[in-house]
Formats: C-alpha cells, sequence, structure tokens
C-alpha cells in the first residue's frame, strides 16, 4: 500500500479529533475531485513501519477519537489487504477508537467485504460535482451516505442491505 499523507487533529473527516491516512489509487476518478493526486496506485509514499508508528502515535493521545482512511480509495484493489490488516491492528491495540472510511464504492456493493467488521462509519459513494453541497458534514456531494456500519450489520438488523445512517436526521 502506498500512501499520500497522514493529517493529525483533523476535524473535518469524522466525529471528533481524528488522524486520516490518505491512501493512493482511486478507480472512480470523479469530476472535481479533491485529491486527484491520490488516484495512481502508484503514487505517494511506501506506507511503512514509520508511518505506522506515525499513526500510532497519534492514536496513543487520548484526545483522539480514532482514524480515518480516505485517499484515493481504501478499498481500491491495491489497498484492500493492507487496509484490512491496519484496521484489524488498530481495532486490537485500540478498540475504543472509531474508524471511519471513504470510498467511491457503494454500500451495497461491498457489504460483505470482511473489513466492515473492523469500520465504524462508512461515507460510501461516488463524489458527484453536479450534486456538490459545502454545507453538508463529513461529505462532498448529497449522494453520498454517512452509514453507521456497526448498526447497519448488527443481528437485530433483519436487511444489512438497508444502510443505517450515523446521523439519521441528516440524510440529504
Amino acid at each position: 500500500m502506498r500512501y499520500h499523507n497522514i493529517t493529525k487533529d483533523d476535524m473535518l473527516n469524522g466525529d471528533g479529533l481524528r488522524v486520516v491516512l490518505w491512501v493512493a489509487g482511486c478507480a472512480h476518478c470523479c469530476k472535481g475531485c479533491q485529491n486527484p493526486i491520490t488516484w495512481d496506485p502508484d503514487g505517494g509514499l511506501l506506507f511503512d513501519q514509520v508511518a505506522k508508528e506515525e499513526i500510532f502515535e497519534q492514536l496513543d493521545q487520548k484526545y483522539i477519537s480514532g482514524i480515518t482512511f480516505s485517499g484515493g480509495d481504501p478499498l481500491h484493489p491495491a489497498n484492500r489487504l493492507d487496509v484490512r490488516n491496519l484496521m484489524a491492528e488498530i481495532k486490537e491495540k485500540y478498540p475504543d477508537k472509531t474508524i471511519w472510511l471513504y470510498t467511491g464504492d457503494v454500500w451495497e456493493d461491498i457489504l460483505h467485504y470482511p473489513l466492515l467488521q473492523y469500520v465504524d462509519v462508512l461515507v460510501d459513494g461516488e463524489f458527484h460535482i453536479d450534486e456538490l453541497d459545502t454545507k453538508l458534514l463529513w461529505k462532498g456531494s448529497k449522494n453520498q451516505r454517512v452509514i453507521d456500519v456497526k448498526k447497519t450489520l448488527a443481528p437485530e438488523n433483519t436487511d444489512p442491505t438497508v444502510p443505517v445512517l450515523h446521523a439519521p436526521d441528516y440524510s440529504k
């Protein structure tokens, strides 16, 4: 896996203060994307032990709520396995920290991905420039959804194909 940046004390990409890993590689290539430099899976830097330690150093801080995986697309084939392994390690080491994931894929196509067991909140869908709304929290266009993955995949939820929104009063 390759990455472009690790952002510290981020307040825009999920609840609370977060560390954000901006991975390289995206096949969606949305018109108007804020990060087209991240599309190339061979771009950026190799995600190595030093980068992992930088993330863990941030997650060690009590005031950090968790980590957000963005990019690029963390679910790009070049990233999926490494992202899953990193998420598993984070959940084991920091069980009280939340994991957010941004992807251009839609929930209905990925709900069976094994790595979703580690994700607390998923922002799905490609960015649509014609649906841009700068007043939206945690997403760039109206078509995207902020999904509570834990509630959606809970055994008591009889239909996981219908996502439970993280903020139901903020669906559009």
